[in-house]
């Protein structure tokens, strides 16, 4: 089964670290982010992936043409170890939804995975794919728990009364960005400018083709300087919940 990568963003909020090179290449323990995802898929035994290219997309190539460890590099196709990928530029400007339909070719009409390249967890993908199959519809997304930034504070006539912890409903869930598509969600994209998030998924939730993996273990998204500070304290610690594999060292590269 093949995992889709969208890995074209151009992460405005690093600044200067997507300056040179685009957000999946942000380094966590001195290896892209973007590795770190295709070991979590990899522990769980899927090695074929197809990553959606777009801003800066010549850097994520050169990457993988200066590994020592690449045995074949052909029309955008890379054989690495035991892993498998389809590097296809879908254009810096395409949307979520475009992306996926530039890349539609290569999923030969078969069931697929899909994720982002910038957020890590401790999903069991087999699990998320069973989960999947057990229900028979379109589309399956990662229901997560909602990342607590700010605590709440109560305050009168400039005294604080009390200080907490955000609590959130127990029925509230956000979208962890893994994903498991039939083909047919394809169908659904219009064109480059459609967006997986606003369009996408909001059709087959209209239609009552998508369905909620709830989980309850460790999910991030690096979404601002501030995350990664804190994955790179979690993975310097020894305390990083998304290493599902065996050890490695940075210079495996990938």
């Amino acid at each position: 089964m093949k995992t889709v990568i969208l890995c074209g963003g151009l992460g405005t909020r690093f600044a200067e670290e997507t300056d040179e090179r685009p957000k999946p290449m942000i380094e966590i323990g001195g290896l892209p982010i973007l590795s770190h995802i295709l070991q979590i898929y990899e522990a769980s035994g899927f090695h074929d992936f197809v990553l959606a290219l777009g801003y800066k997309s010549e850097y994520i190539k050169s990457y993988f043409e200066g590994d020592p460890k690449m045995t074949r590099f052909r029309a955008n196709a890379v054989h690495h170890e035991n892993r498998n990928m389809e590097l296809v530029d879908t254009g810096a400007g395409t949307m979520t939804g475009g992306r996926l339909a530039k890349v539609g070719y290569l999923l030969e009409g078969q069931t697929f995975m899909l994720t982002y390249g910038d957020g890590v967890c401790d999903i069991d993908m087999n699990e998320l794919l069973s989960f999947h199959r057990s229900h028979g519809k379109l589309a399956t997304v990662t229901a997560v728990r909602p990342k607590e930034r700010f605590g709440v504070m109560r305050c009168e006539a400039g005294v604080v009364t009390s200080f907490r912890e955000k609590i959130h409903a127990p029925d509230e869930w956000v979208n962890g960005g893994f994903f498991v598509f039939e083909p047919e969600v394809l169908e659904y994209i219009e064109g480059d400018s459609t967006e997986l998030e606003r369009s996408v998924l909001r059709q087959l939730s209209d239609i009552g083709q998508l369905m909620a993996y709830q989980h309850e273990g460790f999910w991030a998204c690096m979404d601002t300087l501030h995350d990664k500070r804190e994955l790179e304290q979690l993975w310097e610690g020894g305390k990083a919940p998304w290493k599902v594999w065996k050890d490695y060292h940075a210079s495996n590269r990938m």
